[in-house]
């Protein structure tokens, strides 16, 4: 299965627990003191994402 196909078939939903500042920085607002706050987010949604769909190297 590639990756397409994971989001064609994955209609549900994940849920995703971040820090408003986390999901502040995702809509573009930059954090100068601390600009880690960005990557901590879209870390925990891959993260999400792995745990939800196959994503098997095989099939590329």
């Amino acid at each position: 299965m590639n990756s397409q196909m994971a989001y064609a078939e994955g209609k549900g939903s994940i849920d995703v627990q971040l820090t408003p500042d986390e999901a502040l920085a995702l809509t573009g607002v930059e954090f100068n003191g601390n600009p880690k706050i960005k990557s901590e987010a879209q870390r925990k949604i891959r993260n999400a994402f792995e745990k939800t769909f196959d994503f098997n190297s095989d099939a590329r």
